[in-house]
């Protein structure tokens, strides 16, 4: 697992785009599905509960997808506020029981810094 910090060079940019907010910042995530668990991680997103979905929207998150490599899982999302999303998913009841739900099959490692999971730097981006 990676222990990186992000580094986020857009956060002293003003990029307008296409279909984006002007000030959307992009970040991902690593972690891990467990072996053996990988079509029931795929199971469990495909029938994500309504609630998280909501709680997702409300916190800001934006044009999030999740990737797998074998067993390495890439989240993408898209915030214009990363610590106001951060804590609205902290502080819900329902984030805590998805969190529950899905921590035996998954190896998930914490930026304490931020609680929550360790946020890969971007090395290189072209629009």
């Amino acid at each position: 697992m990676y222990y990186i910090q992000c580094i986020n060079f857009y956060n002293n940019l003003n990029i307008q785009k296409k279909g984006v907010r002007m000030n959307d910042k992009p970040y991902m995530w690593i972690l891990e599905v467990r072996a053996g668990y990988e079509e029931e991680y795929k199971k469990r997103h495909d029938e994500i509960w309504p609630e998280m979905i909501e709680l997702i929207q409300e916190a800001g998150m934006r044009n999030y997808s999740i990737f797998r490599h074998g067993l390495n899982l890439f989240g993408y999302f898209e915030t214009d506020d990363l610590n106001r999303m951060i804590s609205i998913l902290n502080n819900s009841e329902v984030n805590k029981k998805w969190g529950e739900y899905m921590t035996p099959i998954m190896k998930i490692e914490v930026d304490t810094q931020i609680n929550f999971p360790f946020l890969l730097p971007i090395e290189f981006h072209v629009d």
